[in-house]
Formats: C-alpha cells, structure tokens, sequence
C-alpha cells in the first residue's frame, strides 16, 4: 500500500522504531543499555527509512523505490539546497544507519541521538515542502 504523505509515512517509521525498543528492547536501568541489540539495530533501520522517505520527498533522488541509491547522492542533493540539513544527514547515516543498524551499539544515548536526528531531518524536510 503506498502512502500519499511521504512526511507522515516517515513519521509512522519513526514510531514503529520507539515501539520496537520500548516493547522489545529490555532496557538496563544501571548500565543505561538495550540488552539485545536486535531490536537496536532494527530501530536503527527504522529510523534510517523514514529518514530517506522524507529526504526522497523534498530532493527526488531516487526515482522508484526499487532503485538503490547510493549515500552520497544524497548528500550532494542535500549539500546544494541546505547545508545545515546536511551535517543532520551526515550524523544521522553514522548514528542511525552505521552504528545502531550496523553496529547494533546498544547505548541509549546513542538511540535517544538518533530518534533526535531522525525527528529534526523529518521537520526540516517537512518545512521544506510547505
């Protein structure tokens, strides 16, 4: 089912990934950590999805969904029109997409990092269609 809103379907993603920790994460109050980084890294995705679906929306660098694109195609598009936009692109492909999808880095200072980045990219692509 394709959405019409891509900004709420990118929201949407951003829910599904703080479902996914606080229903399935098993946070440790001592050590400030998700104990099965699993559901770390499919939060990580989550969050990198969402964040491409709202980048796709305002920049059209893909042109299906089907098509793989490379990071730096995004970043170039990004770079032309906000610079700013960009250095919140750039920190969220490391935090959420490399560290919590890849590495799977079960700190929730590095979650809480990414669903931050991951809301301000999505608010600023949303301002950017208005």
């Amino acid at each position: 089912m394709k959405r019409k809103d891509p900004i709420a379907e990118a929201r949407r993603y951003v829910e599904n990934a703080r479902e996914t920790l606080n229903e399935k994460g098993e946070f440790n109050v001592e050590t400030r950590r998700y104990e099965d980084e699993k559901y770390v890294r499919a939060a990580g995705n989550y969050l990198w999805l969402g964040v491409l679906m709202a980048l796709d929306a305002v920049f059209h660098v893909r042109a299906d969904r089907r098509t793989r694109v490379d990071i730096n195609n995004y970043l170039e598009a990004v770079g032309k029109r906000d610079r700013k936009l960009l250095a919140y692109v750039n920190d969220g492909y490391d935090i959420m997409h490399l560290s919590m999808n890849y590495d799977g880095i079960q700190s929730k200072e590095v979650s809480d990092a990414g669903f931050r980045l991951a809301n301000t990219i999505i608010d600023r692509c949303e301002m950017m269609l208005s």
